[in-house]
Parts: structure tokens; sequence; C-alpha cells
């Protein structure tokens, strides 16, 4: 529609006063039935939160999150936002979004009572419509509801008048979403403020006698309460959500690569071509979902996807390294660049142990784990026997590491054939077998993987390693 400018051209366009909820339900029925999806970008989650958040959008509920850190939570209030109407009209000059048919503050009352059909009328973007703040123990009430402002009563205004008030953030999201993230870390006693916004939707300041009924749609984010002891959640407070959705990490390895691949910020650009073969991204992966089982890994405090979108992003940088100290031109990351991932991995796991230095080999051990794993759901016993007899009949030595040259690996499948043989079973494609960077990936997989199977020798020399038969 247009966007008209008076209230007067407004109540002639048709336009219709609908409150916040019932314009998100209304938006969400529309796209239910065209068949398109409610909230884009969010992957894991389509057979179990986003339907139980539908309904609770459907149900015209406040929503909390519970889940541990890394699970899309905010992802998930954010992309309600696309839920809203794209313009929403409002007095002019209105803090709190004021609807020109049924204004609540002062200021939208008295413009509208003096200037009628002729009252300027504002247009709000559905992105301005939504406001978030992060739960601190030094929130305070005035931060969310209000407070009385100085400067407007040394202007001249009496205490007692509303226009003194300097509006909160709640007041201020007034016919559009709010957000807290980490509830627990509110106060109890600011929690105490909510429960009017929540239950009679209006807010109090101090002890001024207002009512000011806003229209809002809340939502909260929350780490689960075992898990939280900075704080909790008050009953009281709790009880108003309509709707509380506890949240997962990704529970397939391919769901997770999927969110790498959309997240991680992949290095462009300086003549470098970046590859990432997919058996390189499973192990990143399957390393996370490896720390959410470890029993040294504390569980409460989770392991975010943020692990893998770090350390996926961290393989990519150590082999565009490489390929910048060779002169090379092709990045494709290899077993020799997994050591880089102990860095990125230190803080987001949280090892539980006493002993200095455990945080490394935890981290080491669940990299060995990953690549072991990846590698016995890729090949089979009978893809590596040939390369297994090779080394044993030739007596056979292999050097590999961050010292070798991507071409030397090229070499090796004519020294042994059965490579190449066991890079097909992989999935190489004939083109892939004359790609000198993307076989050194490959080769240095299936040694790497022949070792932790034990049935090859492995001696590591720094950033170099020596493969040998039994």
């Amino acid at each position: 529609m247009n966007l008209v400018e008076t209230l007067g051209q407004l109540r002639a366009s048709g336009w219709k006063s609908v409150s916040v909820k019932d314009e998100i339900r209304r938006n969400a029925i529309t796209k239910i039935q065209a068949g398109e999806p409610l909230f884009e970008g969010v992957l894991g989650y389509e057979d179990t939160i986003a339907p139980q958040l539908e309904n609770a959008l459907l149900a015209g509920h406040d929503v909390v999150f519970l889940g541990e850190r890394g699970q899309a939570k905010t992802r998930m209030i954010r992309s309600c936002i696309g839920l809203l109407d794209e313009h929403m009209p409002i007095v002019a000059g209105s803090e709190i979004n004021d609807d020109p048919y049924n204004p609540v503050s002062k200021y939208a009352k008295d413009l509208v009572a003096e200037h009628g059909d002729d009252t300027k009328i504002a247009w709000v973007h559905r992105r301005d419509r939504f406001a978030e703040k992060l739960a601190t123990p030094d929130t305070s009430i005035a931060d969310l509801i209000g407070e009385v402002d100085p400067i407007k009563v040394a202007e001249g205004r009496y205490l007692s008048d509303e226009l003194t008030l300097h509006y909160g953030m709640v007041p201020r999201s007034n016919r559009g979403l709010f957000a807290i993230n980490e509830l627990p870390d509110l106060a109890e006693r600011i929690q105490v403020g909510l429960l009017n916004v929540l239950e009679e939707r209006d807010v109090q300041i101090r002890g001024y006698r207002i009512n000011l009924p806003i229209d809002i749609m809340l939502f909260a984010s929350a780490n689960p309460e075992d898990y939280t002891n900075r704080g909790r959640i008050i009953t009281p407070l709790k009880d108003r959500f309509g709707t509380q959705l506890r949240t997962h990490y990704p529970r397939e390895i391919d769901i997770e690569m999927d969110i790498v691949e959309q997240e991680a910020e992949i290095f462009s650009g300086e003549g470098i071509e970046v590859s990432v073969p997919d058996f390189m991204a499973e192990i990143v992966t399957t390393m996370s979902h490896l720390a959410r089982e470890n029993p040294h890994v504390n569980q409460r405090s989770g392991v975010s996807v943020r692990l893998s979108i770090a350390n996926y992003e961290t393989l990519v940088a150590s082999a565009v390294r490489r390929t910048l100290k060779q002169g090379g031109t092709r990045a494709v990351p290899r077993i020799s660049d997994l050591p880089a991932l102990t860095p990125s991995s230190m803080g987001k796991i949280e090892v539980e142990s006493i002993d200095d230095g455990r945080d490394v080999e935890i981290i080491e051990h669940l990299l060995s784990s990953a690549t072991i794993v990846t590698f016995k759901s890729s090949l089979e016993h009978t893809h590596v026997a040939g390369v297994l007899e090779a080394f044993d009949e030739a007596e056979a030595v292999v050097h590999t590491g961050d010292d070798i040259a991507d071409s030397a690996y090229l070499e090796m499948l004519t020294q042994m054939p059965a490579l190449g043989e066991a890079l097909q079973h992989l999935g190489y494609a004939p083109d892939d077998m004359t790609d000198p960077a993307l076989v050194a990936s490959g080769v240095e997989f299936i040694l790497e993987g022949l070792h932790l199977s034990k049935r090859l020798n492995k001696e590591s020399l720094g950033a170099s390693a020596v493969y040998r038969s039994r």
C-alpha cells in the first residue's frame, strides 16, 4: 500500500490495526498455506524446534528458548522479524510506536486530539520493530521499563507530568518484538518488573499513576538451569511464558557440515583457490560430535556449533598458509593441517580435569578419533588392502607433512598405484587424480587412517610424518 502521510489518509486507505501477535499469526498462516519455510537459514530444526515454534506463534505465545551455547537460539528469535509486515504506521514523533488509531502515550494522545485526521503519520520498517537486550546483573528497571528524565524536569515540567518519562527498551518495542538473551543473568528483582509486561500487558514506572498498555511479543533465551549457576528464571515469570522450547545441537554430522558451509567465512582472494574435500570437513564436524559425548568434556556447558565453524575456518587458513609458503595457487586442507585446530578448539571445549595440559591431550585425542571414524565410514578394508600389500612387499617408506610439496604426492601414485585405486574408492574422479593438492589431501587421509587402524606404523617428526609397514 502507499505510505500515506496523515491519519485521515490512513483511514481512507482501509488499513486495519491488529495486535503484533495477530499480525505474526496472519503472516505465518499465509506462508504455511503457500508451503514456504517460516525460518530461513536455520538448519537441523525442521522436524523438531521449527514445528514447535510455529505452534507457539500461531497460538500467540511469548517464548523462552532453553539450550546450551551455540544452538541458534538468537538466530531463531531474529528469524521471526520476517513474519512482521514490511511497514507499520505510527504517530509521527512517537517514541513508543503509538498506533494512530489507539495511541497510548500522552504525547500521541495530545497530538491526535489536537490535529485529528491531519495528524502526521510515520512508517516503521519491520527491522526497526525488533530490539534485544543481553541480560547482565547490572541491568536496571530503568533500562527495561523507564525512568524520570531529569533533563525534562529541569526544562520546567512537573514530576507528575507523564512527558517527563524516559521510556526503556520494552515500551520502545511497543507493537514489535523484544528479546532478552541469557534471562537468568537478570537479577530476580528486575525479573519481577517483567511480570506485568507478560500478563497484564502494561508497564509501571515508579509512582506514576499511569497505565501504559503495550502490545509486544516477548522472547527470551537461557541456558538450562542445571548449567546456569549465575541465576535462575523466577517461577512466576517462567509461568507467564506461553511456550518453552528446548533446543539441541545438530543430530547428524551431515547437517552440521551444511551449517558450517553456510556460516564459515572462507578465505578468498590473493590468487589462491580453496577446495575442501568432504572427508576433511567431516573430520571437523565429527570432532564436535565426539566432544559432545566425551566424559572429559563438560557437557553442561555444551560444545557449540561455533567449534565446528572456527575449526573449519582454521583448517582452510592452515592450508592457505602452506600454499603461500610453497608459492602455489591451490589450497586443499590435509591431515597435516589438523594440529592447527588445537588453538581454535581450546576456548570452546571446557575440559573437566585438574591436570594441567590435559586440554591439549584431549583435543588431540578427539581429532584422532574423528579421523578414524571418518576413515572407517569412507573406506572399507578391501578398498585399502592393496595399499597395505604395497607397503609390505616393497617395505615402502612414505614421508608426509607441511614441507612436502603437492607434486610429491602425485609421484607417490606412480610409485604405488594402489594409492590411486584407494582414492577412486574415496570418490575421486579422473580429473581429481591429476590435481596435486587434492591428491595430497587424499593420500594423507588414507595413510593416517591406516595408521590409526593399527595397520601402518607412523613416526612423527615435528610437522612431518613417516609411514611404513608394521
